[in-house]
Formats: C-alpha cells, structure tokens, sequence
C-alpha cells in the first residue's frame, strides 16, 4: 500500500469511467493520494481539493497508529444483534480513542460482511505500510490547476509551516479554514463543508 500504487488506481480507473478529467476531492490519505495524482498526471484533475491534509508529514497523523491498532484488537462475538456489535466495538475503542466524534466516524467502517461485522478498511495492510502514508512522496513537479486546501479549525493536520511546500507544489493553491471542525470536516460540519466546495468550484 502506497500513494504511488492508489494513484495508478485512479490513473487506470477514472478513464475507464469516461471521468477525465475531472475534480478530485480528497480527504487525509485520500488527499494525498490525490496531490500525488494531481503531479503525476496534471491532465486527468480538472481541480483538485485536499482536505485537512498537506504534502508535508505533520504532527496531526501521530494518533493514526493508535486508531489502527485499536481497530484490530477490536472482537465482536458472532450472532451479535448490529446495534449492540457496534456499542461494544465503542466501549473497546473507548479506552485508547477517548474523543468521541472520532470514534463515531472510525465506526462507519465496520460493516456487514457475509453476516458478520468487519472493518471494510484492510487493516493489516495500514498498519504494515503506515510508515509510507504518514509522510508524502518528494516531487519535483508542480500542479498548475485550482487546488483548494480545505482545513479544519481545530485540526492539528496542516501547520502554517506547510505553506510554502503547498504553495511550491500547487501554485494556485487557495487555503480555507472551516471554523469549529476538526480533522473529519465533512462528517462534523457537513454543510459548512459543502459550502466551501460549493464556492471554490463556482
């Protein structure tokens, strides 16, 4: 796993789909993953929009260890009715993820598969490949298209440091702050996030 294999992901599926070019919106690894396809092949991203994340390693990811390895060590007994799997999936995250939001949103993941709950994240790979995710690959080119950086006010993900990098890959970048949201914008203001995506592509 790595933003150069989920790029040529993107690179051989958004052609199949008759999506190029097209905008890209990416979120955390998924914006990454979108810079990167952004530089490597300018000509399928119409725009590009990078949420609560940047090209340079930053403080923000230090929990992301945490969150995985307190998703594996998740048991859920077969047979379980899916509101109480979910509740005790909850009081086991509980002890190493205190914030209760990102709990939640961690939770959207575990799913039904083939009658019993599992994550639809593949867990082993993230946790064996996490040193690539956590930093981004050095590139020398840029991206001359749109690019919206979209930040969360309370997020700890993108430092005002990170700027010139951001600036030096994607020229045009514009960067905005939704107030009161952390790193998961779009789950914990929906609208406001909406809204900003709204306003860069008009």
């Amino acid at each position: 796993m790595s933003y150069e294999i989920m790029s040529q992901d993107l690179q051989d599926l958004l052609p199949q789909l008759g999506l190029v070019p097209c905008v890209v919106v990416g979120h955390s690894m998924g914006g990454r993953t979108a810079m990167l396809l952004a530089l490597q092949r300018p000509e399928l991203v119409e725009r590009l929009i990078a949420v609560d994340i940047s090209p340079v390693e930053g403080t923000g990811s230090s929990h992301f260890p945490a969150y995985v390895a307190a998703m594996r060590t998740v048991n859920i007994p077969d047979g379980l009715p899916r509101s109480r799997a979910r509740k005790l999936a909850d009081e086991q995250l509980s002890s190493v993820i205190q914030n209760l939001a990102v709990r939640q949103y961690l939770l959207t993941n575990l799913v039904e598969v083939d009658g019993r709950l599992a994550w639809r994240l593949n867990l082993d790979a993230l946790a064996q490949h996490l040193d690539k995710l956590l930093t981004f690959p050095q590139r020398q080119e840029s991206y001359l298209g749109p690019t919206l950086f979209l930040l969360g006010g309370n997020s700890q993900f993108v430092h005002p440091s990170h700027h010139p990098e951001i600036i030096r890959l994607f020229p045009r970048a514009q960067i905005q702050t939704v107030p009161n949201a952390g790193h998961w914008i779009h789950a914990e203001r929906p609208q406001d996030f909406i809204d900003a995506i709204r306003g860069f592509l008009v």
